[in-house]
């Protein structure tokens, strides 16, 4: 039961009590054959002990006349925003939902309650992509009788999430695309950053690699998300002989990391190795092609789709991931520093 202060109890807590997944909790919900009695029962036990009320909002879309999903998010043009609304739209649209889309790109409060209203009135299913401030500032602002799935940066260990959320291992990708420099032979990785937030990934887990490995933590530097800036970061690194090693926050700063080094004279990768993070569909285009951490945000898109459908009475079999990996690529942009060598691993 909840108290004066507490969050309602969930279905992720009755998952968690009951020992099995939240999918599983849905189909006993909804009444689906596929679960098995002793399951079953198990569930209802602990459902009738929580105290867990299911959302009868969601329910009450299972076989209604409408079936939509409104999405909210601070951005539509950065590349994996727009790679993930591109799958929520595909795989929507495979099961015959609407998508309505809104951008959120301020945490002030009454911009917040607006968005979140927004998204309430069809009646439907909500999916935030929470990725950066303005769509996480939502998420916490959004009810829990709400039936609504996020995309998230990531999720911290000791957190249990109140809604199905899924993300992309940012932090593995990074520390792989770092460990792989120094295994080149780098004595250390400089990093331009996306701005920063708590928990930017991205940036701990090059700091994770670097202190595994005993070298020394530049410090990094945080900008924006564009070429341009890329490029003004990196006529400063250009001045540094020391710096032969980059890992930049996405594609877009790399590109133009890129330009700042050869504009500078240093070629790349033959004085500077530049990693990207993405692996947006022009990046084996630049010269050299890009060596990038792949993430995946078209899958990353229907998998949240897939976590939200047993919420609104949408069971579908088996069981889908929380999260997905990201893949380092090797390409040609990075190589062992001039003077040194390494067994390099074959490219991908």
């Amino acid at each position: 039961m909840t108290g004066r202060g507490e969050r309602p109890v969930t279905i992720y807590d009755v998952a968690r009590a009951a020992g099995v997944s939240y999918q599983t909790v849905s189909r006993v919900i909804n009444g689906s054959q596929e679960v098995k009695k002793s399951t079953r029962d198990a569930v209802l036990d602990t459902i009738a002990g929580l105290g867990f009320r299911p959302n009868r909002a969601a329910r009450a879309l299972r076989g209604g006349p409408l079936r939509s999903v409104s999405v909210l998010t601070s951005n539509t043009t950065l590349y994996g925003f727009a790679t993930v609304l591109e799958g929520i739209e595909e795989a929507t649209r495979d099961v015959g939902f609407r998508m309505a889309v809104r951008l959120i790109e301020s945490v002030d409060p009454a911009e917040v309650r607006d968005a979140v209203e927004w998204a309430r009135e069809p009646a439907g299913a909500v999916i935030v992509i929470a990725m950066a401030h303005p769509g996480m500032a939502v998420l916490d602002a959004m009810p829990p009788e709400v039936p609504a799935a996020a995309i998230i940066p990531f999720l911290p260990r000791d957190k249990v999430p109140v809604r199905p959320s899924v993300w992309i291992d940012e932090y593995a990708g990074a520390k792989e695309a770092t460990a792989y420099l120094l295994a080149l032979g780098h004595k250390t990785v400089h990093h331009l950053s996306i701005p920063a937030w708590t928990g930017n990934q991205r940036m701990l887990g090059w700091r994770s690699a670097l202190e595994d490995a005993g070298a020394p933590v530049p410090t990094p530097r945080y900008g924006g998300w564009s070429a341009d800036w890329g490029y003004d970061a990196g006529r400063k690194l250009a001045r540094d002989t020391k710096v032969t090693a980059v890992l930049c926050g996405n594609d877009d700063i790399a590109l133009g990391l890129m330009h700042a080094m050869l504009e500078a004279g240093r070629a790349v990768p033959g004085e500077v190795s530049i990693v990207g993070f993405d692996d947006t569909p022009l990046a084996r285009y630049y010269t050299p092609a890009l060596t990038t951490v792949r993430q995946d945000f078209k899958a990353l898109g229907k998998l949240c789709v897939a976590n939200l459908f047993p919420l609104v009475g949408q069971s579908l079999p088996g069981e889908d991931p929380e999260h997905l990996d990201a893949k380092l690529v090797i390409r040609g942009s990075t190589a062992p520093p001039r003077g040194g060598s390494a067994s390099r691993p074959a490219r991908k």
